[in-house]
């Protein structure tokens, strides 16, 4: 158990955890002297000759103490002491195992950290290395060694060590203090408006903590990133504090180490390097990368008011109330009766919710009157010296957009995407700064880099609603746009085009103009058909937002979307999409027509009836429902042939979800008045009745309704 938790708290490099060292070392005697002197041996072997960057006196002094123990411990060993040891000698062996094992942890959190974070964490770390000496000095104190025949000279060196431990202080170097100071007071300075000049930062960064290169600037970038994902708002300084950090060195990155051609930032892709963290879950990860506990149960996507019900079960407000009010009792997820019906707010969950989408750039709005999660969510953003610093490095992006050469033109798209990739405030000043012209005319690079970084540059900005209107009036852009859909150069920049429509098209005024673009529709139909699973949910989403606007029904038969969204429904990840935007569709006769005449539309639909998800459902139903009322008699009868739908809506009468149930209902009504529903449902007419009567009736508007995910979240690249 130690183990795993030791490597656990190495790869996450969160500060090395004392619970991490308790668990019992159970070795017989000559065991536990034989592995006390390999791993003593490895500890000093590996950091005798290493000079840490920081902590170099501490961890000097540390290893020093473990070589005298290898001392120690060799001579147990060679003088045959080691098999014949007391109890007590035994206990205080056992405690060293776990105090070289937490040594070997300590200097190797040294080792991997990268000099910001060390810097940052100065005082922490002092104190952990204070803290093994403090036991060092305690094991010593009781360590039996009387009861061990120890040499003089070995004698000797135990009690000199014991000496120097006893009289140690906690150390902090003044050097590096001074360093940790002048970070902070670019912080302040940034805060308060003023930019520090090149030369106090060439000095600080280049001088001061020895970063030669734009590499080993990203390296520290990526790695301040990390920690703010990895410890889960268990951080200090607070992420806020270390976002202002970060913006502050991505900000040197380019006004100390240029815009020339490098492989971190132009080689992404095959040759890009992966991480843990942050910057490892790109673009397609992003949509399998949210943690499992912040999915609600019945919704699956990401809670975005997280409550806790009788049964202990978290679920989204807005969910698991649909779910009472439809009239069930019962937990969702155990089946157990509920209680009572209140809902507590799980407030613990919705701060780690909130903190992970700030960093990981993905808006989440904090619910009303929850003001604790509202403070949770205040806390989490922006500072001012962040946005500030933000707003400089935006300026050297642009500037290089607008006069650098291809290759730092290409570098300075990609640093706009990951700017554009977090907060609406950088977001708001890079499109007012006037990127957005520079980006569009990248689109048309042959540098496969250069066009995927500005497309996806200009996904992130278009998430700001402001920039929607900014995209689409530049001359050009929307074409441009269009054409990496049609023949980007990569799979990712494809993806992340129709990504980009679909974005722009929540504006309703937008959905027109991109539908009439010449190859917009065909373009996303023909992603939809073959394109990877990220690249069709992109394409149905897209053309889901644009089947909501009634004039581009023409437009979308004549491109061929229709036949896309019907194989769409065989697709799980995308079914529940194609047929919402099928329901949209066949409200008018012409759509309607199209729809019936794909020959696996129907059975399409059945298929989502029986084993969609509770939406699916809905949207099954409806398209069903709209398709006879629109498609006239040859689609009535066309639907009511289908195998197996007589007992589908009967289950989704008393097993569906309200929705569904009124839509089944007024589906069964249509079947009452055609001709030969007898023939087809067999005496199930009564039923069909009956439940028409008590559900659909009350709200008849309801059957025009198309269930879909109020907001379907667009990745943040």
């Amino acid at each position: 158990m130690a183990t795993a938790a030791i490597f656990s708290s190495l790869r996450r490099r969160r500060s090395p955890s004392l619970e991490a060292f308790l668990a019992p070392v159970d070795f017989t005697d000559v065991k536990l002297v034989q592995t006390l002197v390999l791993l003593s041996t490895e500890l000093v072997s590996c950091f005798s000759g290493k000079s840490l960057f920081f902590q170099r006196k501490n961890s000097r002094s540390l290893v020093r103490k473990i070589e005298i123990f290898v001392v120690l411990l060799e001579y147990l060993r060679d003088s045959g002491a080691g098999s014949a040891l007391s109890s007590t000698t035994i206990v205080c062996l056992k405690e060293l195992y776990l105090l070289l094992y937490r040594s070997k942890i300590l200097l190797d959190y040294c080792v991997q950290s990268s000099k910001l974070w060390l810097l940052l964490q100065n005082h922490s770390i002092s104190g952990h290395f204070h803290d093994l000496n403090q036991e060092i000095s305690t094991l010593l104190d009781v360590f039996p060694l009387d009861d061990v025949d120890l040499s003089e000279d070995v004698r000797e060196q135990i009690d000199l060590m014991q000496s120097q431990s006893r009289r140690r202080r906690l150390f902090i170097d003044k050097d590096e203090e001074a360093l940790r100071l002048r970070l902070f007071s670019f912080l302040d300075e940034f805060e308060n408006g003023r930019i520090p000049s090149l030369e106090e930062l060439r000095l600080f960064f280049v001088e001061g903590l020895g970063i030669k290169d734009a590499t080993s600037c990203i390296t520290e970038i990526e790695f301040l990133e990390e920690q703010i994902v990895c410890h889960e708002g268990d951080i200090e300084p607070t992420a806020s504090v270390l976002n202002g950090f970060v913006a502050i060195a991505r900000y040197c990155r380019f006004l100390l180490y240029g815009f020339g051609e490098n492989e971190v930032e132009l080689h992404i892709g095959n040759q890009k390097k992966r991480r843990k963290g942050l910057i490892a879950h790109e673009i397609a990860e992003t949509f399998i990368t949210i943690p499992k506990d912040f999915f609600c149960p019945i919704l699956l996507d990401l809670m975005r008011d997280p409550v806790i019900i009788s049964t202990g079960q978290t679920y989204d407000r807005s969910s698991i109330s649909r779910w009472m009010e439809e009239g069930h009792c019962t937990c969702p997820k155990t089946g157990q009766m509920l209680m009572n019906t209140r809902l507590v707010p799980n407030r613990a969950l919705r701060n780690l919710i909130v903190q992970w989408c700030t960093a990981h750039g993905i808006p989440c709005d904090p619910p009303e009157n929850t003001d604790s999660s509202v403070e949770a969510f205040a806390a989490t953003m922006p500072s001012k010296a962040a946005i500030e610093a933000n707003r400089a490095t935006a300026t050297l992006l642009i500037n290089q957009l607008a006069n650098g050469s291809q290759s730092a033109k290409t570098v300075a798209a990609r640093g706009t995407r990951l700017l554009a990739k977090t907060g609406r405030e950088n977001r708001a000043f890079i499109a007012e700064a006037g990127a957005i012209p520079y980006l569009c005319e990248l689109l048309s690079s042959t540098n496969s880099v250069a066009q995927e970084n500005s497309v996806t540059a200009i996904l992130n900005l278009s998430i700001y609603d402001k920039n929607k209107s900014r995209i689409m009036d530049e001359n050009g852009c929307l074409g441009s746009i269009i054409e990496v859909l049609r023949l980007g150069l990569t799979t990712e920049a494809r993806e992340n085009a129709a990504a980009t429509l679909f974005s722009l098209s929540a504006v309703h005024d937008n959905k027109k103009r991109i539908a009439d673009e010449e190859g917009a529709v065909e373009a996303l139909a023909g992603l939809l058909r073959v394109g990877t699973p990220r690249g069709k949910k992109d394409a149905v989403t897209a053309l889901f937002n644009l089947s909501t606007h009634t004039e581009n029904c023409v437009r979308m038969i004549e491109a061929g979307a229709i036949a896309a969204l019907v194989g769409a429904l065989g697709n799980e990840g995308v079914a529940e999409e194609a047929a919402g935007a099928l329901a949209l569709i066949v409200r008018q006769p012409i759509g309607a027509k199209a729809v019936g005449g794909e020959d696996m539309a129907v059975a399409g639909l059945i298929g989502m009836m029986r084993c969609g998800t509770p939406r699916g459902k809905e949207n099954a139903v409806a398209a069903l429902l709209e398709l006879c009322r629109s498609g006239g008699q040859a689609a009535t009868e066309k639907v009511l042939k289908a195998p197996a739908l007589a007992g589908l809506l009967q289950s989704l009468l008393f097993t569906g979800t309200k929705r569904a149930r009124r839509k089944a209902a007024s589906l069964a009504r249509v079947f009452q008045r055609f001709d030969n529903y007898p023939l087809h449902f067999g005496g199930l007419g009564a039923g069909y009745a009956f439940a028409g009567n008590s559900a659909a009736n009350r709200d008849p508007s309801f059957v025009s309704e198309v269930s879909v995910p109020v907001s379907i979240s667009v990745s943040v690249l």
